[in-house]
C-alpha cells in the first residue's frame, strides 16, 4: 500500500505564495514589471555587444553569455510562477517538476562558473595585460564556456538524479513557488541524509571553490593596482572590476545562504524571500550593473540608438 501511495504522485503542488490571498494579485504585476524589464535589459545588453565592434572583447564575450544564460533561467522559473499567482490550483506535473529543476540547477551552476570565468579574464586583463589576447584567445573564450556550461549540466543531471529517485510519500505539496532542491527531498519517506550530503558537497564545490578562485584573482589584481603610480590609472582599474564584484557579491551570498547549509535548517518564508532575489531580482541586477557602472556600455548603447534613430528617420 505504501509503495502504491509512492507511485500515485504524478503532480505536485506548489503552495509557495497560496497563503497570501489576495496580494497574490499585486505580486504578480510586479513580478510581471520585473520579469519583462529583465528581459529587455538582458536583451537590449546581447544586442549592443553583437552590434558594436568595440564591444567584441573577452569580457563582453564572457557578458554576453551571461546575459544569455540569465534570460533562460528566468525562463524556466518565472512564466510558472507567474501562471500559479492567478491559479487556484498552482500544480506542476512530476516531469515538470524534474524538467524545471534540472534546467534551474544546470543554469544555476552555469552561471556561478561564469562569473569565476570573468574573474579570471579580469585577472589576466589587469596583471598580464601584454598577453592578455594571446592567454584569452577566441578558441579559449569558447573553451571556458562550454566547459562551464558542460559541468553545470553534468551536475544538475547528478542533482535530479539523486533528488527524483528518492521516494514521495502521499504528501505532494512543496512549501515553495518552483521546485527546488530542499522543500522537493523534504517530501521523501526515507532518510535522505546522504543524498543532503552529496548534494551539501557538490554545492560546496560550484559556489565556495570558484569564489576561492574568485578571491584569490582579486588579491592579485588589488596587488598589482596597487603597484600603478598614476591615481587615474589605479581608477580606471579598479572601475573594470567593480561590477563584477557587486555580481560576486549578490550571486554567490544569496545562493550560499540557501545551499550552503543541511536541508533540516529549511526555513519556507525566510528562503523563499532569498529565492525571489536571486531568481527574479539578480537577473534584472546584472544588466544593470553592468549598464550603469560601465562607461564602454553607455556609450556602445548610445551608438546603436543614434544609428537606429537616424536609419529610423532616413
Amino acid at each position: 500500500m505504501k509503495r502504491q501511495n509512492q507511485s500515485m504522485i504524478t503532480e505536485f503542488i506548489l503552495v509557495g505564495f497560496s497563503n497570501l490571498g489576495d496580494l497574490q494579485i499585486l505580486l504578480f504585476f510586479i513580478f510581471l514589471l520585473v520579469y519583462l524589464t529583465t528581459l529587455m535589459a538582458n536583451t537590449t545588453i546581447m544586442t549592443v555587444i553583437r552590434l558594436d565592434r568595440t564591444l567584441h572583447t573577452p569580457m563582453y564575450f564572457f557578458l554576453f553569455v551571461l546575459s544569455c544564460s540569465e534570460t533562460c533561467y528566468t525562463l524556466v522559473i518565472v512564466p510558472k510562477m507567474l501562471t500559479n499567482l492567478l491559479s487556484t490550483n498552482p500544480t506542476i506535473s512530476f516531469s515538470g517538476c524534474a524538467t524545471q529543476l534540472y534546467f534551474f540547477v544546470g543554469l544555476a551552476c552555469t552561471n556561478c562558473f561564469l562569473i569565476a570565468v570573468m574573474g579570471y579574464d579580469r585577472y589576466v586583463a589587469i596583471c598580464n595585460p601584454l598577453n592578455y589576447t594571446l592567454i584569452v584567445s577566441r578558441a579559449t573564450c569558447m573553451k571556458l564556456v562550454l566547459t562551464s556550461s558542460l559541468c553545470g549540466f553534468l551536475i544538475s543531471v547528478v542533482v535530479n538524479v539523486l533528488v527524483f529517485s528518492v521516494p514521495f510519500c502521499a504528501s505532494n505539496r512543496v512549501n515553495h513557488f518552483f521546485c527546488d532542491v530542499s522543500p522537493v527531498i523534504k517530501l521523501g519517506c526515507t532518510d535522505t541524509n546522504l543524498t543532503e550530503m552529496i548534494i551539501f558537497f557538490l554545492s560546496i564545490l560550484v559556489l565556495l571553490v570558484p569564489f576561492v578562485l574568485i578571491f584569490i584573482s582579486y588579491v592579485f589584481i588589488v596587488s598589482t593596482i596597487l603597484k600603478i603610480s598614476s591615481v587615474e590609472g589605479q581608477r580606471k582599474a579598479f572601475a573594470t572590476c567593480a561590477s563584477h564584484l557587486t555580481v560576486v557579491i549578490v550571486h554567490y551570498g544569496c545562493a550560499s545562504f540557501i545551499y550552503l547549509r543541511p536541508t533540516s535548517l529549511y526555513s519556507s518564508d525566510k528562503d523563499q524571500l532569498v529565492a525571489v532575489t536571486y531568481t527574479v531580482i539578480t537577473p534584472l541586477l546584472n544588466p544593470l550593473v553592468y549598464t550603469l557602472r560601465n562607461k564602454e556600455v553607455k556609450m556602445a548603447l548610445k551608438k546603436v540608438l543614434t544609428r537606429y534613430s537616424y536609419l529610423k528617420i532616413a
